[in-house]
């Protein structure tokens, strides 16, 4: 049972990390270009919020109680990150200074669109599953994989972000809109490539 936890666990992992969930690491890069490394407790309650969004469409659709087509999904998941680089760029202008670790709108928009992401995520983890009574731990173990994924990437921006800040001098606002600006291009880019159009 272990052996089947780590190979599903390194699934997720892995697939987190795939050039094929490029989008799912850009929608990681705006969501979190608005913290910094001191906020890592924050960035690790958003980060959760978002996996329990993705976990739970991601077992529903695994035991076929939810269906829905695919390309509304692979539509919808660059419209997920077109709208967090909105709420960054609100926040530029001081319209949410302030917020509670937990629960805070971003969390809970973390949560809306984990739903989304783990439709997403869905197809890939059924051409893994076999047909066996392990499948609730193969999914919780892709879960944690995933998770482990997401907070290793979300690790490597925010010390990118305080290299940049701090040996370029460059401003907080300035890295906010910068990275905010080119995840909604691509965002948009991503939209227009979808079958849906």
């Amino acid at each position: 049972m272990s052996s089947v936890f780590y190979t599903y666990l390194q699934l997720g992992f892995y697939h987190i990390f795939n050039l094929g969930a490029y989008d799912h690491m850009l929608f990681l890069l705006a969501l979190s270009a608005i913290y910094t490394l001191s906020d890592w407790r924050k960035v690790i309650a958003l980060v959760t919020s978002f996996t329990i969004g993705h976990s739970i469409t991601l077992a529903l659709s695994t035991f076929n109680i939810i269906r829905f087509d695919t390309a509304l999904i692979e539509f919808l998941i660059p419209v997920t990150i077109f709208l967090t680089c909105i709420t960054n760029f609100f926040k530029l202008q001081g319209a949410a200074a302030k917020q509670p670790t937990i629960l805070s709108l971003h969390n809970l928009m973390a949560i809306l669109f984990g739903l989304i992401h783990g439709m997403g995520f869905s197809n890939y983890l059924k051409s893994l599953l076999g047909r066996s009574s392990d499948t609730w731990l193969q999914l919780l173990a892709f879960n944690v994989g995933i998770e482990l994924g997401q907070m290793l990437i979300v690790l490597i921006l925010l010390i990118l972000g305080f290299l940049v800040m701090q040996l370029f001098r460059a401003k907080k606002r300035d890295w906010i809109l910068v990275i905010s600006s080119a995840a909604a291009g691509i965002s948009l880019i991503l939209m227009m490539e979808t079958s849906i159009f």
